[in-house]
């Protein structure tokens, strides 16, 4: 007699459950579609737009960030370095070369969520265009590590995983249909440490 109405209810539990988890888990697996990969950096130009895909509006909702427009700017980050292995925060890193044209730009430090790395008063845990020292031609290098280092330094020390994120402000690059051929910022590894 309970039989019939306790198979529909653990049908429509697992249909209804199985699609939350679905669309969840999509949402947090990528911020949507028209990813341009530079190395190992990848931006979205179309996420803040009118012309975003429906996962990546769902995931901008969803993340309740504020993000920049087109006009104003570009986010590249990079969960991995120029040999494809994954960024460790029990590793040091150099970022050198230089950025694409922008008014500014700043490169700081994220866990793989996305949340900024937790900083200790004193210590650099990001650097700026306006900031950061640069060679005669123009490029740059900037170590990453849980070690101060001479020149440009950024403080590296987590257990886990992390990801670089390089933001372009007021940039032309943004608007530009040649963004694959953009010089990006080299990310090298050079040593890491016991866990």
């Amino acid at each position: 007699m309970f039989r019939l109405p306790l198979l529909i209810l653990l049908s429509l539990v697992i249909a209804f459950g199985g699609g939350m988890w679905s669309a969840s888990r999509v949402l947090t697996a990528t911020s949507g579609f028209g990813a341009i990969s530079l190395g190992p950096w990848v931006g979205y130009p179309e996420l803040q737009t009118a012309s975003a895909d429906p996962f990546a509006k769902a995931h901008r909702a969803s993340d309740g960030r504020i993000l920049l427009g087109r006009a104003e700017g570009l986010v590249f980050t990079a969960s991995e370095d120029q040999d494809g292995d994954a960024l460790s925060g029990l590793c040091s890193y150099e970022v050198s070369g230089q950025t694409p044209p922008a008014r500014f730009w700043t490169l700081r430090t994220t866990d793989n969520a996305g949340t900024p790395l937790p900083a200790a008063e004193m210590f650099p845990a990001s650097l700026t265009s306006w900031t950061t020292l640069r060679e005669p031609d123009g490029t740059f290098r900037i170590t990453l590590s849980a070690k101060p280092a001479t020149g440009n330094w950024i403080r590296l020390d987590a257990d886990s995983g992390v990801a670089f994120v390089l933001t372009l402000i007021d940039t032309p690059t943004a608007g530009s249909a040649g963004l694959i051929e953009l010089d990006m910022p080299t990310i090298r590894q050079i040593g890491c440490r016991d866990a």
